[in-house]
């Protein structure tokens, strides 16, 4: 497959880096007052973190872009109401929310993330990140771990006001690279990476955080699969020479 240059684009959250400093931050702040109510810590923080996704997305479906970070603020007592807390407001305070939202920012990169980044450089790519979160907090987690990722190597949705998994999302950092350039996009979300290969990336899938790929639901086709990030990324070269 001849190209004058390789580029990978990896999702962020969720892909190279995993929930669990968020999950330990909300047990941490609320957790017993949660299992009081029979709803676990990371249970709680995965609706929340989901009812937030869904709403961001809608509103940049609907031209009413706002920053993730500021939906899942306002998320908060929506989803202990959802989950069963018949009085947000009172079971947890505004100072309490601020806490469990500062659990975000201390997120780390998952095993073996490093290795997969390496490995993809010695194999001649340009590694990029496209994220919706906001770019100081997210490239945070490279740097705390030590691992070297440019500034000008991140994309985030904020700067064009278009959320994944829109198609015009995943087109306007396809644009960036040349015709003629290998272009793959690596993701944990199955959602994720079919919505850039339908737009013309090659896919690569990795099933550290769903377990589950449920390609039922997806047509298009996932060049490369794996249940880790280094067996991604050697997958990703090794099919890069085909």
């Amino acid at each position: 497959m001849p190209s004058t240059a390789k580029h990978v684009v990896f999702d962020v959250v969720g892909t190279c880096v995993s929930f669990d400093a968020f999950y330990s931050r909300i047990d941490a702040t609320i957790g017993d007052k949660l299992r009081q109510q029979t709803i676990t810590p990371k249970n709680f923080g995965f609706t929340w973190q989901t009812v937030a996704e869904i709403e961001f997305t809608f509103l940049s479906i609907s031209e009413r872009y706002k920053q993730y970070k500021d939906v899942l603020r306002s998320m908060f007592y929506r989803t202990l109401w959802l989950s069963g807390v018949s009085d947000p407001r009172s079971f947890a305070t505004d100072n309490e929310r601020e806490r469990c939202i500062e659990g975000y920012s201390l997120l780390e990169l998952r095993t073996g993330c490093a290795e997969a980044i390496r490995t993809l450089r010695d194999g001649g790519f340009n590694v990029w990140c496209f994220t919706t979160g906001d770019l100081t907090r997210v490239r945070g987690y490279f740097q705390r771990s030590g691992v070297d990722m440019p500034l000008e190597n991140f994309v985030s949705c904020d700067t064009k006001g278009i959320a994944k998994p829109a198609l015009a999302a995943y087109r306007s950092v396809l644009q960036q690279f040349p015709a003629e350039d290998q272009k793959w996009f690596a993701a944990a979300h199955m959602w994720d990476v079919s919505a850039a290969v339908k737009v013309g990336f090659t896919g690569a899938y990795c099933t550290v955080y769903e377990k589950e790929p449920c390609q039922e639901l997806f047509d298009e086709k996932i060049a490369v699969m794996a249940d880790t990030l280094p067996e991604m990324a050697e997958g990703i070269v090794k099919a890069s020479k085909l």
